[in-house]
Order: C-alpha cells, then structure tokens, then sequence
C-alpha cells in the first residue's frame, strides 16, 4: 500500500519525505526540485511489538512498513499538462492515500510559488487541479455508459445517474469523497473508476517550531476548511523535525522534543496515521526466530490474513490459534496464556483484531 505525498512546490514534501523516510531526497528552494518520484519503505512505529520483543527474545524483529511516495509540486493547470502536471497525476493515481502537505508558516527565506503563504488558496489550487482531471476520466467513461443505457440496458443506465451525480459534484468544486453516494453504487460504480478525489486524505499542516504543539491561524484555517471532507489535520513542523533527524543520539532528540513541548516525534504519529488512512491494521506472529508485526485490511478474516505470509496458509487454511495481545502481555508468555486458557481457536469466518497474536495450522 502507497500514501503519496502531495503539495504545491516549496511546502516541505521532499524535507517530510527526508523526515520519515532517511531516503535523503533531494530538496532545495526552488519549485520542481523532485521531479521523478522518491519511493520510501517505512516502518510503523508501534510499540506493541516493541514488548512482544521484550517478552519473546527472538532473534529478530521485523515490523509493519507503509510505502512512501514524495511526488513532483503541483501548479495551477496541472490537470492540462503545465508543469509537470501529467507526470505528477500519473504518480498520484497509482497511489492509495493522500497526504496533502499545506504550508502554514511565514519565512520571507523561503519562496512561495504564488507570492505570499495561504494555505487555503494553495489546497483548493491542487484540489481544482485532481477534480478537473477526474472531470476528464468521468466524461470519457459517460461517453461510453451513456450509449449502452440507450440501448435498454438497466445497470448502464444506473451506472449513467451515478457518473452524472458525480461529475455534477466535481462541478460543483466537490471531491468524490465529499459526494454522497450509496455503499451498494459505490462498489459499483464509483472505486472501479480509480478516480483521483475519492483517495483517503490527510492534511499535514507544515508549521514554524513555536506552533508545533498547539498550532497557529493558518492551522486553524485549514480545520475550517476541511470540516466537512472526514479528513484528518495533522500538524507538523517538518524544519523542525528534519533538525531531530540529524541528531544520531536518541537521548539527544527526546530531549530536543522535549524541550519544545512534544511527547514523540511528529514523524512518528504520521507514519502511524497514514496506516490508519490506508484502512489497515496489524496483527503479529511471535516465536524464538522472530517476532513480526503483518498488515492486513481493517475487517480481514484468518485465513486471509494467514495469505500475507504465504497463499499456500490460505488456500489450506484449517483453524487459528488466537491470543489477544493484552492477554499475551498480562500472562507474559504463550505456555502461560494457554494455561489461563486464553488461547481461542478460531475458523475460517473470524474477523482479525488489531494486535491479535495468531498462529495458523494449514494443509496444502
């Protein structure tokens, strides 16, 4: 699963990039300073796994991950091919989420592309350019639809009243996921289209060091604005964190964090948040070789989860051995959890918890 990082040049994508990633993308003050694509594996930050690794003592470890993308500055008519506007839309489009980077701080040092820091101008500037694409793609599917519910046929012409209830939101300067619809439609006819403004978002509100705990006007602005999308706001000072990633002592950054107000690195609570945004959750294997935290879909059954770590575990699923991770922990090892008889046994219609410590018994 990717989140692609996204903004107008000079916001600080390519600087939280560096931050969450170490990848060292390149990053300067001028507009298009990424042009291709950097692509960064993540950990997740969880420690849960961290006291499974207390508990267990095994060999290795090996946590969630999310795939970072830092993508090309965004301008006004992007959706037309100005800028680099074609490339950055291909990249975003095979992305899975959205994080939408706004700069709220003022630094005369620090161009902005436009001439003066607004960070509601710049969301709506990247928003227009998403919907006029998703315009694009929905008026050369309706082309299609509308000649076969000419025909008669009656899920064409379903499909025609939902495509024409969204192109009359994208219109309307709505994003797909601002624009109700019916689960049932929805699964029919609006995630097939792949359409850039039904993405997950969240707004990750870059700030000056001195807002970083409770943020500033231009923060509020932005939770204004986005009231009504069910988008997270972030916020994050991206300089500010970029400065605690260089340090190499980890006593040295938790003291700089806490010496401006911050229990943990922002870095940190992103990473976790865009796990969530990508609708996914974690559930772990724990023995003396390794300790593994894996990624499944929020609503995941056992033996689809027990396909990520081999298709062969879900094709001869038989049963899962089931511990809760607070039960792990409160007995402290897995001979103790059985003794308790908290180990479950669970088939194939159970439903994966987040945190869940499984074992899978399968027959191929």
């Amino acid at each position: 699963m990717k989140a692609g990082i996204v903004g107008l040049p000079n916001v600080g994508k390519s600087t939280l990039f560096n931050c969450l990633s170490n990848a060292k993308a390149q990053s300067a003050n001028f507009p298009f300073c990424t042009i291709e694509p950097n692509i960064g594996v993540v950990n997740v930050p969880d420690p849960r796994l961290e006291k499974l690794d207390e508990l267990v003592n095994p060999e290795r470890v090996q946590p969630a991950t999310v795939e970072i993308v830092d993508i090309a500055g965004l301008v006004k008519g992007a959706s037309k091919g100005e800028g680099l506007g074609n490339q950055f839309l291909a990249n975003i489009r095979e992305t899975d989420a959205i994080l939408h980077v706004l700069r709220c701080f003022d630094n005369d040092n620090i161009v902005h592309v436009d001439g003066n820091v607004n960070p509601i101008r710049d969301k709506e500037t990247i928003d227009m350019e998403l919907q006029l694409k998703d315009l694009e793609t929905l008026e050369k599917k309706l082309d299609k639809v509308k000649r076969s519910a000419k025909t008669g046929n009656k899920e064409a012409q379903k499909e025609e009243a939902v495509l024409l209830k969204l192109k009359a939101g994208l219109e309307a300067g709505k994003s797909v996921r601002a624009i109700e619809i019916s689960e049932d439609d929805y699964y029919d006819f609006v995630k097939p289209s792949q359409l850039i403004t039904d993405k997950p978002v969240m707004y990750v509100c870059n700030v000056d060091e001195g807002s970083a705990v409770s943020g500033n006007a231009y923060v509020e602005q932005v939770k204004e604005a986005v009231k009504d999308e069910n988008a997270e706001v972030l916020v994050l000072a991206v300089g500010t964190e970029a400065d605690i990633n260089e340090l190499d002592d980890y006593q040295e950054r938790q003291m700089f964090l806490q010496d401006i107000g911050l229990d943990e690195a922002g870095s940190a609570k992103l990473i976790r948040s865009a796990y969530k945004l990508l609708n996914q959750q974690t559930y772990f294997t724990a023995g003396v070789k390794e300790v593994r935290a894996w990624t499944i879909d929020v609503g995941a059954t056992a033996p689809q989860a027990a396909g990520v770590i081999h298709t062969d575990f879900e094709k001869g699923f038989i049963r899962a051995e089931v511990i809760a991770y607070d039960d792990y922990v409160a007995f402290g090892s897995e001979t103790k959890v059985k003794e308790a008889g908290k180990m479950r046994v669970e088939g194939k219609n159970y439903i994966v918890k987040d945190g869940d410590v499984m074992h899978f018994l399968f027959n191929v």
